[in-house]
């Protein structure tokens, strides 16, 4: 049954109504409330124990979108889903203009809504079945932001490859169909038929936790603040997927290695806001290394400790460090913590430019071993230099290569052609060459998404993925922290950082 049609205006100014059959307007500070209370009265008293509603300019993820129905069905529990109308279900349901009280803050026309009546479900009918359950989800998924960009090259390494993406919580894709439902994913989760398969049968009695929490944000989360339950819309799944993806802890250190040859391709502000995701949302034991051995500039964006000690000075205890009486706290005297967003800093020495500041290969692979031992994470930040033997030996030891460039032409070209030379190094370099991720960052606030596209799309078929970065001024310089950033911003970088996990 359509119980009511609610028309949001772009502002959110108000909602018309029919209720007990009779126009009712709210005010944006009341219509929340008054919708949950309303809601909540008809779905308890109503035959089937469902209200439908209608809503007008709100689309399934929970945003405003004009031109969009959506229609929001709530049970008698509290559990909902939303479902893409159309204008076809809204003049059905709408009556014709009647008379309803003036309101100077409601710029679209008014109109009279009744109630219509709806056939009762069909049992076959899966997504009434499911809007009829104890438990009900959006069965329609939001679209794909500019960010996310997945590759040809990623489906092409999907069979064979050690590393590979979880799927998302709100879907599984079994023999081509979307399943949302939780008696769906339940179905999809058991495989074949028992009969099918006599050995299925053999499971545990230990039920896994299959709970997931209502929405936090968008309309949804208002209503559930109120007292509703509704599931989370897409966009807000997607953003709980790449957390999962980036709080997970894996067995033994992991090495992610930024690289471009061409300077100002924001490498050092990569590491820096990659550090803070892993360690914001995974924990400590996250540590930033710099590796420019000449001028390397971690150590002038991020927050310095008590000391001036660089990797050089951690280069003369390395072997006390490796020993079995060394502490973690004693990694204390060499690297910098960053207090707000709790991973640490190896700074090298920006100020030093002579032969004394250079690493060999064989002391680039001590560092990594006193690292390795006290942290679960290393994100390097490397020189423009891929010819240098210590440059190479840290690459050799990478389990994942992150590209950093900008929309500048020839940063974007630097980064293509260092994969390109990588390739033909065969074995390893070419693995990590093809599993690498690309991060677009923005360098000019007044960039075209043209333009934007136009460097994100070229790198598609060099690597597994691409993620795009809006421009921010506080990624330009001074000291670099996640809480400075805009929270689009700190969005795009939650999803470099999921796609970077996703190669792990």
């Amino acid at each position: 049954m359509i119980a009511a049609a609610i028309d949001v205006t772009a502002g959110g100014a108000r909602v018309v109504w029919s209720h007990n059959d009779e126009p009712v307007s709210l005010d944006a500070s009341e219509w929340a409330t008054g919708l949950r209370e309303w809601l909540r009265e008809r779905a308890l008293h109503s035959g089937g124990g469902r209200v439908d509603v209608l809503l007008r300019n709100i689309g399934t993820d929970g945003h405003h979108s004009d031109g969009v129905v959506t229609r929001l069905s709530v049970n008698q529990y509290g559990s909902a889903t939303a479902t893409p109308a159309d204008d076809d279900d809204w003049n059905r349901t709408v009556s014709p203009p009647a008379e309803v009280p003036a309101n100077p803050n409601h710029s679209q026309p008014e109109a009279a809504v009744r109630r219509a009546a709806d056939p009762t479900p069909d049992p076959e009918d899966h997504a009434q079945r499911r809007a009829w359950g104890d438990e009900v989800a959006v069965e329609t998924s939001a679209t794909p932001h500019l960010e996310a960009r997945p590759t040809a090259a990623a489906s092409a390494q999907a069979q064979g490859q050690r590393h590979s993406a979880p799927q998302t919580s709100g879907e599984v894709a079994v023999q081509d169909q979307q399943i949302s439902g939780p008696e769906d994913r339940e179905k999809a989760s058991e495989g074949e038929d028992q009969t099918q398969n006599p050995g299925a049968g053999n499971r545990s009695f230990l039920t896994p936790n299959r709970f997931e929490e209502p929405a936090q944000q968008g309309w949804r989360g208002v209503l559930n603040h109120l007292g509703l339950r509704l599931s989370a819309s897409a966009r807000e799944k997607a953003q709980r997927d790449d957390i999962q993806a980036v709080s997970q802890h894996w067995p033994g250190p992991r090495i992610i290695v930024v690289v471009n040859q061409k300077g100002g391709s924001t490498k050092t502000p990569s590491t820096i806001l990659l550090s803070a995701v892993f360690a914001l949302y995974g924990g400590a034991g996250v540590c930033a290394w710099d590796t420019n051995q000449l001028q390397g500039t971690l150590g002038w964006r991020t927050e310095q400790g008590p000391h001036q000690a660089t990797a050089k000075h951690l280069l003369a205890e390395a072997h006390r460090l490796l020993g079995v009486e060394a502490q973690s706290a004693d990694l204390a005297h060499f690297v910098h913590h960053q207090t707000a967003d709790r991973y640490d800093v190896l700074r090298s020495q920006p100020l030093m430019l002579d032969a004394s500041q250079r690493f060999s290969p064989d002391q680039v692979d001590l560092v990594r071993q006193v690292l390795s031992k006290y942290f679960r994470m290393i994100i390097v930040d490397t020189s423009n230099d891929p010819s240098d033997p210590a440059w190479l030996e840290i690459v050799s030891r990478a389990d994942q290569l992150v590209v950093a460039t900008t929309t500048v032409e020839d940063r974007a070209e630097a980064g293509r052609l260092l994969l390109e030379d990588l390739r033909t190094r065969g074995e390893h370099y070419t693995e990590l060459a093809s599993n690498a991720v690309a991060v677009v960052s923005c360098a000019d606030q007044h960039a075209s998404k043209s333009q934007i596209n136009t460097i994100a799309t070229g790198y598609e078929n060099l690597l597994r993925d691409v993620v795009t970065v809006p421009y921010d001024p506080a990624m330009v310089s001074g000291w670099l922290r996640w809480s400075t950033l805009q929270s689009t911003t700190q969005r795009a970088w939650l999803r470099v950082a999921a796609a970077v996990a996703r190669g792990l």
